[in-house]
């Protein structure tokens, strides 16, 4: 006889505790305690309770005149470890490695930084082109295939935001969206297809095409993409579809279907 995992939190204070933290991470500003309650159907005792523990390891602040709660300087030194750490590269290097072997063609992740891409990693396929995306590069996200992968899954809304007007579209080689409408409809594209591309946007004479990475919370935490030289055969999407899920799959992400 099968025996079906209990998939409850062996220890409920606990997995509390993370979920509050995870629900101020998600804010803009500081929360009231009843506002945490609600949202995460606990009794109001039981928040308060896990919050004045918070509060003594400085992982959240209290603000008494607002009445309101916070993360604390605790909670920015996790966010400080785990940029030292660099989890994300070290997770990715290896994906990407074998993805070059695969479609011998050079590949590369990516973060979104505000209007940016930052690239954290990059694999050099043997005899091909050296390419700008080197770690540490930052390259305008509406313009290249990773970016676009990861706006297209963002709100709508926050894409409004980051893109007003026509001048915050950056330009390097002529080509490229220009306008909200014209990035709207690249970006519904990549909705349609699953995965995005860019022909000569970010260099002349190469293409690129990119798939994002989520989260756990189905935020797009980084963006895998090959790039080839435009007067080659494109490489397989499944190969960088593939990738950027067993990425997904290292850093947490459970397969929704």
């Amino acid at each position: 006889m099968s025996v079906i995992p209990d998939s409850r939190p062996r220890v409920p204070a606990s997995d509390q505790t993370l979920r509050i933290l995870t629900f101020l991470a998600r804010q803009r500003s500081p929360a009231p305690a009843r506002a945490i309650a609600t949202a995460l159907d606990l009794p109001r005792s039981t928040v308060y309770h896990l919050l004045a523990t918070l509060q003594q390891h400085a992982f959240v602040v209290h603000l008494p005149e607002e009445q309101r709660w916070g993360l604390g300087i605790a909670a920015f030194e996790l966010a400080g470890g785990y940029a030292r750490q660099e989890p994300l590269a070290r997770l990715g290097r290896p994906i990407l490695a074998d993805l070059v072997d695969r479609a011998r063609e050079s590949a590369h992740l990516a973060v979104m930084h505000g209007r940016d891409v930052l690239y954290i990693v990059e694999e050099r396929a043997p005899r091909r082109p050296a390419l700008i995306t080197d770690v540490g590069v930052r390259l305008p996200a509406h313009l290249t295939a990773t970016g676009r992968a990861m706006l297209a899954t963002l709100p709508r809304e926050q894409v409004r935001a980051l893109y007003p007007d026509a001048t915050a579209f950056a330009d390097r080689t002529g080509r490229g969206p220009r306008r909200p409408g014209e990035l709207r409809e690249v970006l519904r594209e990549v909705r349609v297809r699953g995965w995005a591309t860019e022909d000569g946007e970010v260099t002349l004479g190469l293409r690129s095409m990119g798939v994002v990475v989520r989260d756990h919370t189905g935020w797009p935490a980084a963006a895998i993409a090959v790039t080839w030289p435009a007067d080659a055969e494109p490489p397989d999407s499944a190969l960088a579809t593939s990738a950027a899920r067993e990425l997904e799959r290292r850093i947490g992400r459970v397969d929704p279907r």
